[in-house]
């Protein structure tokens, strides 16, 4: 077998291939056993058919045809390990030649992985937000925790603001009470928001035993996005009563004696909390400005792939379980389609531009990925997706995504690379170290947002 590679373009090539007849014994031999097995000639018994026979009763076109099926792929893979290539996708084969012993000449056109240079990037300097956490922050905090310790109480009055109801609803549309749209029993705060739009006002001084009919359109169900005449029944009405803010709240809520300790315990975890985000801002702006530095051609296939894969994600999956549609969906976010149309394009062709500068990065910099931190990435992924280690693991397995997690990593490791030999600083002015466990972290999190190409790599 001959090959030679065209490059058509920096991320496409076009391999010819001619392949000497002798080449394809083992495949002609596998089509004449595979339609022996298919046929039956009188005379022969199955299996036992010769090869004259089968060519005079069926052709020896369809020999041919079966025996280079087979074949393409092997000379393919071997066309593009002898060129070394690194492909995307499946390739375009066409057959410009077949002499029936004599020889076998085709092209192949593929995506490839662009050649990227990565320029020096220690010279990246990016600004992120200090670290500061006020009384206030500590307060709205301890605040937070004393309402999840809240208990009610059952009152005989008309239901205000900050009380917790009782209630029964039925939703209409057309006149018509829906199948999904009755439900007893509701417990609803007044003022959460978390019901239907125009429920808080209709059941504002409504006493127990006592209902209110309201407009309004339905987040969810079987009429998601339909006006809606709601009735809304209350059963009861109960006073929320918030713990005192003392010692016995510390000792109740927490593991800490006072309620300075648990203050003190409070604003130690929100600091955490924002030099994780710091952290987090620090990878993402590092990366904006590492793409600024490097040129990176985009295939166009793979980038209409990505597209098409990211609008499918959120439409059947994202917004098929909120009860959304599209058009639904950009009305509430004010976009048109061409402006999601271009939002998805510019992340899609960012997410796969990502994935190659830092691919690369890991052969420059020789980065590997050893048990101990796959494990540890495959634990953050499994509580990310609400699945046990075991079950994501065996899912992953099963659904050959190893390599796949194992990019994630490697490409986590390279981010954090960058990230060390970066200039980060905060408002303040004041150089901010993030070589530390965290910031693997969230190095991982930032380089996991891996386009459809690391799936479709051949």
């Amino acid at each position: 077998m001959k090959s030679a590679v065209e490059t058509l373009n920096p991320t496409r090539v076009r391999l010819t291939v001619e392949v000497p007849f002798e080449e394809l014994k083992e495949s002609l031999d596998a089509a004449y056993k595979k339609i022996n097995q298919q046929v039956t000639v009188k005379g022969f018994r199955k299996g036992k058919i010769p090869a004259r026979v089968i060519d005079q009763r069926f052709g020896r076109g369809a020999v041919l045809e079966e025996a280079v099926n087979d074949a393409l792929p092997k000379f393919y893979t071997e066309a593009v390990n002898e060129a070394e290539l690194n492909v995307l996708g499946q390739p375009e084969v066409d057959i410009t030649e077949l002499k029936d012993n004599e020889t076998l000449n085709f092209t192949a056109e593929v995506d490839v992985r662009p050649t990227i240079e990565i320029p020096d990037y220690s010279g990246i300097e990016v600004e992120v937000d200090a670290i500061e956490v006020s009384d206030e922050d500590v307060d709205k905090a301890v605040e937070e925790l004393r309402e999840r310790f809240a208990s009610t109480s059952p009152v005989e009055r008309a239901a205000e603001d900050g009380d917790v109801v009782t209630i029964d609803l039925q939703a209409k549309v057309d006149g018509e009470v829906l199948e999904d749209g009755v439900a007893s029993g509701v417990s609803y705060t007044i003022g959460s928001g978390e019901l239907l739009e125009g429920i808080d006002d209709a059941v504002k001084g409504l006493e127990a035993g006592a209902e209110a009919t309201f407009t309004s359109e339905l987040k969810g169900g079987s009429a998601a996005g339909k006006e809606s005449e709601v009735t809304v029944k209350v059963t009861q009405v109960a006073k929320r009563e918030l713990p005192e803010l003392d010692d016995d709240f510390a000792q109740l809520a927490s593991e800490f004696d006072t309620l300075d300790e648990l203050k003190a315990d409070s604003r130690k975890r929100l600091e955490n909390m924002k030099q994780y985000d710091q952290a987090t801002q620090a990878q993402e702006r590092v990366l904006e400005k590492l793409l600024e530095l490097v040129e990176v051609p985009v295939p166009e296939k793979l980038l209409a792939d990505e597209i098409q894969t990211r609008k499918h994600n959120l439409v059947n999956h994202q917004l098929g379980q909120m009860g959304l549609d599209l058009a639904k969906y950009l009305e509430i976010q004010g976009k048109t389609e061409e402006e999601f149309d271009a939002e998805t394009k510019e992340q899609a062709e960012k997410g796969i531009k990502t994935q190659f500068v830092l691919d690369e990065l890991v052969n420059k910099e020789k980065l590997n990925v050893n048990q101990e931190e796959l494990t540890e990435h495959l634990m953050r992924r499994a509580q990310s997706s609400g699945m046990s280690p075991d079950q994501f693991a065996q899912a992953v397995v099963e659904g050959g995504q190893v390599p796949m997690l194992v990019g994630e990593v490697a490409r986590g490791k390279a981010l954090a690379v960058v990230v060390e030999a970066a200039t980060v600083k905060d408002t303040k002015g004041e150089v901010i170290d993030l070589s530390d466990e965290d910031e693997d972290e969230a190095a991982s999190a930032e380089a996991s947002d891996a386009p459809a190409e690391e799936k479709t790599e051949a």
